[in-house]
């Protein structure tokens, strides 16, 4: 067996190492919008559900490793408290992909990624209509976990309002 202080490993090691034995995990879509009300979409696999009572996701928009900057859903989550959770199952893999291409700010990935905006009943963000299971959400805490490239950012949020499809019940 090979053991390894994590401070040995470069950053992309560690990571891949820690995504690889943490398997599997599930894919947050993660719809944010901008202050100007532009939407975002980004797929993040550091997520997980961490309380039922208040309800509670967490997942972490980490810091690139390239160049040490932070991503647009991290920002929208910092501007504006909000943000939809919508799940992603194996009918979305093609185009959680496309969303995760890097876009220029402003850039809108639905319409990237072939995916339909379908408005929130509580919160400005757009839910995933595709996605099977959707989470409106308040941003109820960030936390900085560090600040080099691939350090992670845990978003904490309250769910307000949960759709989920008839066909996964």
């Amino acid at each position: 067996m090979l053991s390894f202080e994590p401070h040995t490993l470069s950053p992309a090691q560690l990571q891949s190492y820690l995504q690889s034995a943490v398997a599997p995990r599930p894919i947050a879509f993660a719809s944010t919008m901008d202050k100007n009300e532009k939407p975002n979409l980004s797929p993040f696999s550091f997520f997980n559900v961490f309380s039922s009572n208040p309800p509670i996701l967490v997942f972490s928009p980490a810091r690139r490793v390239r160049n040490n900057t932070t991503k647009h859903t991290l920002e929208n989550c910092q501007a504006t408290k909000e943000v939809v959770i919508n799940v992603v199952n194996y009918d979305l893999v093609q185009q959680a992909s496309l969303s995760s291409t890097e876009y220029a700010d402003g850039v809108n990935e639905f319409l990237k990624s072939g995916l339909t905006m379908l408005p929130s009943d509580m919160i400005k963000p757009f839910r995933v209509a595709e996605s099977p299971v959707q989470f409106e959400c308040k941003v109820n805490e960030i936390i900085a976990l560090g600040n080099q490239g691939g350090a992670g950012n845990l978003i904490i949020c309250e769910v307000v309002k949960i759709h989920i499809s008839e066909k996964v019940l």
